[in-house]
């Protein structure tokens, strides 16, 4: 009896950071043919174009294979959260930064990261609710948050992660505080801040480490990081050098975990999804979805950070 050929849909950002995925797609395509997948091929002609693709054709298919940045990262989690079914993942990470691949331990090569997905094993992921929208790894408002969706693209591409850094060298200058009442797990908190990230990830803007202890991917909880807003230059300075140094002072940074939380402020806040623009509200909702996506991962290194990060909470 002859087996069903699985039927896969590779779905690519042809302009994301140096457009190498271009050079590797016949070589990537080969690869899962000589591994049974009937393919089908989409290059994203606009924007939100991979969030459409995926919404629809996500019925059809057995996996969903995408290349991107962490913005094509977040445009298919919410294509395929918005569906009844949802078919296993495999990514390719070929952005600037690619936090995302980087917490699920999948390898920027883009050879190596094809391999994964038909050698990996499936991870269960949560999965961020915001309001009516999506994220993969992080919700962020405040100082910094917008560098990535206001940095031109051909300076991502010419300088990386420098880019990021000299756009956001920039906001140092312009400090804007938000009165906000927080609230999560029967608790409120009320203060001014200037900085805000609600995570599921083990890195953010490409630097890791600094979130914290015992970081997990599938427990139904984000880590949530707030800054409040300094009253003098030495204040700011204290902030800055314990960011640096990866501390929390908690005079000037509240850290907490929560499956969901609600943020109410007496403006309109500028938020940003997984690095790109997600509005402005005055009132927000977030909700963690446990374990919502299956993606295709090293197995091995899974276990070792799981390993890892319960022998730090112990």
């Amino acid at each position: 009896m002859e087996t069903r050929q699985k039927k896969l849909f590779f779905i690519y950002n042809p302009h994301s950071g140096k457009a190498q995925i271009k050079n590797k797609i016949s070589e990537i395509i080969d690869l899962f043919v000589k591994n049974h997948y009937e393919v089908t091929v989409h290059p994203t002609q606009e924007r939100e174009d991979a969030l459409h693709m995926v919404e629809q054709k996500s019925g059809e298919y057995d996996m969903i294979v995408f290349s991107g940045g962490d913005g094509t990262v977040n445009e298919v989690v919410s294509g395929l959260m918005k569906t009844g079914r949802r078919p296993v993942l495999g990514y390719i990470p070929s952005g600037t930064v690619n936090d995302f691949a980087a917490s699920l331990h999948i390898p920027r090569d883009l050879r190596k990261a094809a391999h994964l997905i038909v050698e990996g094993m499936p991870f269960d992921c949560d999965i961020g609710g915001f309001n009516d929208k999506y994220f993969s790894y992080v919700a962020a408002f405040g100082i910094f948050t917008d560098v990535a969706y206001q940095t031109p693209q051909h300076f991502k591409n010419i300088l990386g992660k420098t880019a990021y850094v000299l756009e956001g060298a920039k906001q140092l200058y312009n400090l804007k505080s938000y009165h906000m009442t927080v609230c999560y797990q029967d608790k409120v908190l009320e203060d001014d801040f200037i900085f805000g990230l609600i995570t599921n990830s083990t890195s953010v803007g490409g630097f890791k480490g600094y979130r914290g202890k015992g970081v997990k991917l599938d427990d139904g909880e984000f880590e949530v990081s707030l800054i409040k807003a300094p009253k003098n230059p030495i204040e700011m300075q204290i902030i800055i050098s314990a960011l640096l140094q990866k501390e929390i002072n908690q005079d000037f940074i509240t850290t907490f975990r929560a499956s969901e939380l609600k943020i109410v402020c007496d403006e309109e806040v500028s938020w940003t999804l997984d690095g790109e623009f997600g509005g402005s509200y005055t009132e927000v909702s977030i909700q963690n979805h446990c374990r919502a996506i299956r993606i295709m991962t090293d197995p091995i290194k899974m276990i070792e950070s799981l390993m890892e990060a319960e022998s730090e909470e112990g």
